[in-house]
């Protein structure tokens, strides 16, 4: 019927239409002023102003300050109003959940870091979840029922038809069948769930490296190795979520792993993972090979081998061969997926910087008939939260500034 909100090409749809990329546009440049909104989305200056108006009595824009450095008095500035709405992520690893809380605008407002206890003593999920998102809710100063959308990120993934968390064997506490009931029940708000290294991938398509890239991966070393697969501008997510768990790949230079669903481990990642690094490290006669977890062990080796260029060096025959095995696995990636980009991320290949990148793009030449791009990631302060955030702000936007309700 003419006239209803849903119907396209009515006044009302046209109208939120015009709305939505005036939001936009505040969010992408920051405040604005009327005749600059109206240039950029091709409206005049009296249909600008009746939008801003009616944007601003939604509660969605707020007037600010006025332009300077003109003759004159300044004209009046608008942005969005970080207060209409708050969405959150949560970042899981066997050792910790990380919680953040941000405004619309997708500053961050809030953070909690929970450390999680070993297995023997592990606290249930569900408060572990909640007791991580209070502590930032409440570093906000914001309540649960603020929260418009919560995204969850977890090593494997949970199986669609399931709903058990795969491929993370490691994450004590998170494969009951009656999980994610249990999390739907203790919270107020909807709740999303996606793999730690997709998050990634999110965060640097949006904010990083891959911007503007329609097709690449993302390959991630740090706890684990993984890949994010992300093509036409989607993330690839495989029939059980388990596309892109590429360290259980059957690689050249390691044993054949079999029963990999019970080891959580495979080819790729035994030749390549972080864990492999410090083992390698003494092989080669690097000294002293740094202690304590492997991913900080593995990040500290791989950047302090960035630093040299001697190739006599037994710390850039580490990087070197690291390099190497990388390559090993990712030029079957390339072979099949043909990317354009492959973004570099986690700790143990980010330490490595535009040393290890330009090896790792002479090896991948060598065994790939693909030639992608690879660069390192920009997003290196919690991508993956970083990612859980723009994708619960993605979906909180499309609800809040949809104004054709």
């Amino acid at each position: 019927m003419a006239g209803t909100a849903g119907t396209p090409g009515t006044p009302r749809v046209l109208r939120a239409m015009n709305d939505r990329a005036a939001l936009d546009l505040l969010l992408e440049h920051g405040p604005l002023s009327r005749t600059r909104i109206g240039t950029l989305t091709g409206l005049s200056k009296p249909t600008a102003s009746q939008l801003l108006a009616r944007l601003e009595a939604a509660g969605l824009v707020l007037a600010g300050g006025t332009t300077e450095g003109r003759p004159g008095p300044g004209a009046q500035l608008y942005e969005v109003n970080p207060a209409a709405a708050y969405a959150a992520g949560l970042d899981v690893t066997p050792d910790r959940v990380l919680a953040a809380v941000a405004d619309v605008t997708g500053r961050t407002v809030g953070r909690h870091e929970l450390p999680t206890p070993g297995r023997r003593a592990a606290t249930p999920v569900v408060q572990q979840v909640t007791d991580a998102l209070d502590g930032a809710v409440k570093a906000a100063g914001l309540t649960r029922a603020d929260v418009r959308r919560l995204v969850v990120g977890t090593p494997g993934a949970f199986d669609p038809g399931t709903g058990r968390l795969r491929y993370a064997s490691h994450l004590p506490g998170w494969h009951s069948p009656t999980l994610l009931d249990e999390l739907a029940a203790a919270l107020p708000m909807p709740v999303g769930y996606e793999n730690d290294v997709n998050l990634a991938a999110v965060a640097e398509q949006r904010l990083g490296a891959a911007r503007g890239h329609e097709d690449f991966v993302l390959l991630w070393n740090q706890e684990g190795l993984g890949a994010a697969l992300v093509l036409g501008g989607r993330l690839h997510r495989g029939w059980t979520g388990g596309a892109g768990e590429v360290g259980f790949l059957p690689v050249p230079g390691a044993p054949l792993a079999r029963e990999v669903s019970r080891t959580g481990s495979g080819g790729f990642q035994e030749l390549a993972g972080s864990q492999a690094l410090p083992e390698l490290a003494r092989e080669l006669g690097v000294t002293p090979v740094p202690s304590g977890p492997y991913p900080q062990a593995a990040a500290a080796l791989v950047a302090r081998a960035a630093r040299t260029d001697d190739d006599n060096d037994p710390h850039r025959r580490l990087l070197r061969t690291y390099a190497t095995r990388l390559a090993t696995g990712l030029a079957s990636l390339v072979s099949v997926l043909d990317p354009e980009l492959v973004v570099l991320s986690g700790t143990s290949l980010t330490a490595g910087g535009e040393a290890l990148r330009t090896l790792l793009q002479d090896e991948l030449e060598e065994l790939a008939a693909s030639r992608p791009r690879l660069v390192v990631g920009e997003v290196t302060e919690h991508p993956v939260l970083r990612g859980a955030l723009e994708s619960a702000l993605a979906t909180t936007r499309d609800e809040v500034f949809d104004t054709t309700r």
